[in-house]
């Protein structure tokens, strides 16, 4: 049983490691970002030639460990090196006000700030640097939180994006967004 601190697995999670599966390689090295539970991370075990993990939710880390992932506690890539092959993320993407924050734990799993897209800004902002030159993000993102928006800011960074999975949920739409860099631009 997970502690209340820790987001669990739910559809957004099934969504990713759906994507996840269909995308890795054997001789990938992952990276999954906001970890939570460790259940995407997990689900790749045996499919790469490695799997590693970030939260900053200490709670979290501790859970992603008992499922055999070898997780560290950060901010999103903060002191990570790379490269990574694959990157995998599923934020907090849901529009928050100032009202709504719970001021807990799980609020760095569901809180993505009045847009929805604050923590996915910063990730975007930062994932090239430890991203292998050839590599893939997947990145999983609500109608909530604005599918356009996301992938403009990815293209604003340098990547290419589309959207290699979907799912209808409760007044929203799920994607999984397969980017990578636009090697037409590189050097450019």
């Amino acid at each position: 049983m997970l502690p209340d601190q820790v987001y669990p697995p739910a559809e957004d999670s099934f969504l990713l490691l759906r994507a996840a599966r269909r995308e890795v390689r054997e001789t990938d090295r992952v990276l999954e970002v906001g970890t939570g539970s460790g259940y995407v991370a997990a689900g790749l075990l045996g499919r790469a030639a490695s799997v590693a993990a970030t939260d900053i939710n200490p709670h979290a880390v501790r859970c992603a460990r008992a499922r055999g992932v070898a997780a560290i506690r950060t901010d999103l890539v903060a002191g990570v090196s790379g490269p990574f092959d694959l990157i995998l993320f599923n934020p907090p993407y849901l529009p928050t006000s100032p009202d709504e924050r719970m001021d807990d734990w799980l609020e760095y799993a569901l809180d993505g700030g009045p847009t929805g897209r604050v923590v996915i800004e910063r990730f975007v902002a930062d994932a090239g640097r430890v991203l292998s030159p050839y590599g893939r993000i997947l990145l999983l993102v609500s109608s909530l939180t604005g599918l356009d928006e996301v992938r403009e800011l990815f293209a604003r960074e340098g990547f290419v994006s589309f959207v290699v999975d979907e799912e209808p949920l409760e007044g929203e739409r799920l994607y999984v967004i397969r980017a990578m860099r636009d090697l037409c631009r590189m050097g450019a």
